[in-house]
């Protein structure tokens, strides 16, 4: 993985703290260079990233239409009034609850979202706006932290040690596994085209140690992937529709309404015919 650190002028990463700043600077650099290879091509007027506003998962995309949205799980940026114009941070272009969504159904072309279903108050709600409001052949690309792996397990460790977050914190994330996230999207009508893993490195909270354990990544990527800290999925929309038949393929057909059918016969008795008494005769 990349070891590049990326720089945000504002940070809402408050739900990666038990992962420690080194690890979630590999998270946020993996994530960015996956999205920007995988994205770069996805044709469509309509894109919507939901939620992290520090990975900029569109800016590689040339679509028209590139939205930015703000979930109800994210604590409000904040604002930059005093900055010029030049200076001030992009934020997001609206704010929305995950579980219901603003678009008329058929309507966007891409969706991204990354760890969105797993910080969500109900994921299954998100995931169904998700289906309804994609056109037929769209795509969605979602990212999340495995729980079967090491990031995973400190994540879910740092969440239970830590206190109660106060009324204006983030909200915990349940962490969802791959191969659920893979039965929840064929249950929709989904077929996951993409699936990749990143991120086999413990994560110890020192950028020395990390440097140290980065030989784990090729060996990890090599004989355990799908343990990786991290996963990817880009899926499509799939909406079984009609078929068209020539209408000079109807002609050809034979109609069974045509075709002869033997009638029975009225002039012959039909009945069971009972079998001749044995006669006796008389001496």
């Amino acid at each position: 993985m990349e070891s590049a650190i990326i720089e945000s002028q504002h940070s809402s990463e408050a739900w990666l703290n038990p992962l420690g700043q080194p690890a979630a600077s590999r998270l946020l650099a993996w994530e960015q260079q996956q999205a920007d290879e995988l994205l770069a091509d996805v044709f469509g007027y309509h894109a919507l990233q939901l939620g992290w506003p520090q990975l900029q998962t569109l800016r590689s995309n040339r679509m028209p239409h590139r939205w930015l949205a703000q979930a109800e799980f994210e604590p409000m940026l904040p604002t930059a009034d005093g900055l010029p114009e030049s200076d001030k941070p992009s934020g997001p272009h609206l704010c929305l609850d995950s579980r219901a969504w603003p678009w008329p159904a058929d309507s966007l072309d891409l969706v991204v979202l990354p760890h969105a279903l797993e910080r969500s108050a109900d994921p299954h709600a998100c995931l169904r706006e998700v289906a309804r409001v994609l056109i037929p052949e769209g795509q969605v690309l979602i990212t999340g932290l495995n729980p079967w792996s090491w990031w995973g397990w400190q994540q879910t460790r740092g969440q239970r040690l830590s206190k109660a977050p106060d009324p204006g914190a983030h909200m915990p994330s349940s962490l969802i596994a791959y191969r659920r996230l893979r039965d929840w999207l064929r249950l929709l009508g989904f077929e996951v085209q993409i699936s990749r893993f990143g991120g086999w490195t413990p994560a110890p909270g020192s950028e020395a140690w990390m440097q140290r354990l980065h030989w784990l990544d090729a060996v990890g990527e090599r004989w355990w992937p799908i343990l990786g800290g991290v996963y990817l999925l880009v899926a499509t929309k799939r909406v079984p529709g009609g078929r068209f038949v020539d209408a000079r393929r109807w002609r050809t057909v034979r109609s069974p309404a045509g075709a002869t059918v033997p009638v029975a016969r009225t002039d012959t008795h039909m009945g069971p015919t009972s079998a001749p008494k044995d006669t006796v005769e008389s001496r």
